[in-house]
């Protein structure tokens, strides 16, 4: 008689193969993700280097391991390019004491205050807009919708030259105003909103003209107060955009360092040349970044809805 295997000998197998394969796919992922956030690690324990230690031992970690002197004998600060033996020393708060006494504290009020302003103005045309091309159907909306979509495949490059000029004959340049009005809608929201409000059912709508009310009362009490998460995505989108926005800033603002925003501000703390002060950059850097990461951390849930409202059918 032909003995039979147990019938257990397959399963094992494969379940063995399906937790290799799992652990394979973790392993990846982990050494992926320690790969994207080494920089960023780097970065935050190299600000707290001075200029000497970063130029000489960048990689370590944590600033008290495998460094170099920061100070000689008469308390003053080591030449970069000097060769020093290795010691520990306390991380270094300097460059984040210099950075914070330079103009940062202003680049930093010009960023919160034109990335709040502009991105209220696109919640607020960015969704009437959308709302006008999901729901209004006069002359032309589907040609004005493809308009404003085609918009989104023109390099931002290519419109410098031309917002500049238009901007020098407004006299808008150099000016909270011109930043301001220039960015105020962009294509991107009003795209993300329209696709939103088409997945809202008429029938809410219709409700509430049978009991008299108007578009703009349906459009701001009934209407908006469903898109919350869309609004949330879209000011986060924003916000976000607009406080790392450099290419704009430096066509609209280049000409005032008063105005500058963080990260025109820090190309003026890298300076020109060879002469960069990396404890000075570095803590400028961190400055700028932190937020921007605290925000992504706690709503990274609306930037994945965000995305995908934009492929909602329309």
């Amino acid at each position: 008689m032909t003995a039979i295997a147990p019938a257990s000998e397959p399963r094992s197998f494969s379940h063995a193969l399906r937790l290799l394969f799992k652990a394979l796919a973790l392993g990846f992922l982990f050494a992926f993700a320690v790969i994207e956030i080494a920089p960023f690690v780097l970065t935050i324990a190299n600000s707290f280097k001075c200029d000497a230690a970063v130029e000489n031992r960048p990689m370590p970690f944590i600033p008290l391991l495998e460094t170099v002197t920061c100070r000689n004998e008469d308390g003053e600060y080591i030449a970069a390019d000097e060769q020093v033996s290795g010691i520990f020393f306390l991380p270094s708060v300097d460059g984040y004491r210099r950075v914070l006494n330079d103009k940062l504290p202003r680049w930093a009020f010009n960023t919160a205050f034109l990335s709040i302003a502009v991105t209220i103005l696109r919640v607020f045309f960015d969704s009437m807009a959308g709302y006008a091309l999901a729901r209004l159907r006069f002359p032309g909306h589907r040609a004005l919708f493809f308009i404003i979509l085609g918009t989104m495949m023109i390099p931002g490059v290519v419109l410098l030259i031309p917002r500049f000029l238009l901007l020098k004959q407004l006299g808008l340049l150099n000016s909270y105003q011109g930043y301001i009005v220039t960015l105020a809608a962009d294509a991107f929201g009003i795209l993300l909103m329209k696709q939103f409000f088409e997945s809202i059912p008429r029938e809410v709508e219709e409700a509430a003209m049978v009991d008299g009310a108007n578009r703009f009362v349906i459009f701001f009490r009934i209407v908006l107060p469903m898109a919350t998460p869309a609004l949330t995505a879209l000011t986060i989108f924003g916000f976000q955009g607009n406080w790392n926005n450099f290419m704009d800033a430096l066509i609209i603002l280049g000409g005032n360092t008063d105005l500058y925003n963080l990260p025109l501000g820090l190309t003026v703390l890298r300076g020109s040349g060879l002469d960069v002060q990396y404890d000075l950059v570095l803590a400028g850097s961190v400055i700028t970044t932190l937020p921007m990461a605290l925000i992504f951390l706690f709503f990274q849930r609306y930037f994945v809805e965000g995305i995908s409202y934009t492929g909602l059918k329309g």
